[in-house]
């Protein structure tokens, strides 16, 4: 047992017999929720560093405010080596037994198992499986980066889950070594309705590289503190500390441009992160917490130009077209009450005679493109002015005009 854990265990029970000697001498509620408050705060420090010091495993499962360790206990002895023996026996051989963890993940219903294994014959790479019931649900590819092609892998030092990147869904931070290099490796979740897929998770290179880059001692509380100063989404003092974190993280995805925009009249600015020409972020903040609601939405091909809002409206809007602008769609969408970018209206121009319905121009039609139009509102038939109606109003483009180091003094100064 670590000197560490006794010391708070002492502490721990200073404060109980403290707060049991107040209700025996009738002491005021007020003393008496003083203590229960210093003991529900050292709980939670000792809860938050187990992820730390237990072993190499540093994992900690959960998404959004609140989160809980995984269910892997690492033991001394026969305990652990029993246990490590049933993960295998569970999982095969080559599966890396100090790192099996049982966690809830936002991308599934009901726990599942983080099942990493290391290099085999079989198989002569790092790799993850996310099992549930004895069911594969997603397999992850092991990522190397490319400075370290030729490496051989060593080992896997440390596991996190948590909503890195504020946008509701479980992430995956490993720590890894790979010859004498160690390095960060972070994996975002998603989630997908399709029957039989119901999450998957993909490596942020750019973000890995730049974490490893930054964070000289690696460790999952050094990332944590690196990238949010220890604090959990829904403890930011205000927005500009939530957006000044959130900034940062897009630099390291990759982002070129931010600005500060009233999307809707709360008082509260949003903010768009943006790498120009490609792609575009925005996240939205109310009471301590940071929500994404564009998660680097793509533009620049297939007739999107970008996303638009009508200032202090609560109004988006984007173009996009088939078929070589055949068939253009103006999207309109408004940040919900969950905050969520949610559709309210699409307007769908169909700019040739579709005599077959087939929904494509064929080639006896392609002499009607441009000598014909009729356009709909959401299914419905709709005249011209009922489209302008929808269309009303000075929209701006989401372009991102100020660079990371201006975002950050313009959120000191506010």
């Amino acid at each position: 047992m670590s000197g560490k854990w006794m010391e708070r265990t002492g502490l721990l029970l200073a404060v109980v017999s403290v707060m049991a000697v107040l209700a025996a001498c009738g002491q005021g509620t007020d003393a008496g929720e003083e203590a229960q408050g210093m003991l529900e705060e050292i709980a939670e420090e000792e809860f938050e560093s187990a992820a730390d010091d237990a072993s190499q495993s540093e994992a900690a499962a959960g998404s959004g405010p609140l989160e809980t360790p995984g269910t892997s206990p690492v033991n001394d002895g026969e305990q652990g080596s029993a246990e490590a023996e049933n993960k295998k026996e569970m999982f095969g051989e080559d599966c890396i037994a100090e790192q099996v963890f049982s966690v809830s993940l936002s991308e599934y219903d009901g726990d599942v198992w983080f099942v990493p294994f290391a290099p085999s014959a079989e198989r002569p790479e790092f790799w993850m499986q996310i099992v549930q019931d004895d069911e594969v649900l997603t397999e992850i590819a092991g990522y190397v980066p490319a400075r370290l092609s030729g490496e051989t892998f060593v080992s896997l030092d440390a596991v996190s889950f948590y909503d890195l990147n504020f946008d509701g869904f479980t992430d995956i931070v490993l720590i890894e070594t790979y010859g004498d290099n160690r390095f960060a490796a972070v994996y975002y979740g998603f989630e997908t309705e399709n029957d039989g897929y119901e999450g998957y998770f993909w490596v942020q290179e750019e973000l890995s590289e730049g974490i490893t880059a930054a964070v000289s001692d690696l460790s999952v509380s050094e990332i944590r503190d690196f990238l949010t100063g220890g604090k959990k989404n829904g403890e930011f003092s205000g927005y500009q500390e939530a957006y000044e974190t959130v900034g940062r993280l897009c630099g390291l995805e990759g982002a070129d441009g931010y600005d500060l925009i009233y999307v809707d009249d709360d008082g509260t600015p949003e903010l768009a992160a943006c790498k120009k020409g490609y792609h575009v972020s925005l996240y939205t903040y109310e009471g301590g917490t940071v929500y994404n609601v564009m998660d680097r939405w793509a533009y620049g091909a297939m007739g999107n130009a970008g996303y638009e809002y009508l200032p202090r409206s609560n109004r988006l809007r984007n173009y996009n077209s088939d078929y070589a602008g055949a068939i253009m769609y103006a999207t309109y969408m408004e940040i919900s009450s969950r905050h969520s970018l949610e559709t309210v209206s699409e307007i769908k121009t169909v700019n040739f005679d579709d005599v077959n319905g087939n929904g494509m121009p064929d080639p006896e039609e392609e002499g009607s493109i441009g000598y014909y139009g009729i356009s709909y509102i959401d299914g419905r038939e709709a005249t011209d002015e009922e489209c302008a109606a929808l269309a009303a109003g000075e929209y701006e483009y989401i372009e991102g005009r100020m660079s990371l180091e201006e975002l950050l003094r313009k959120l000191n100064q506010s």
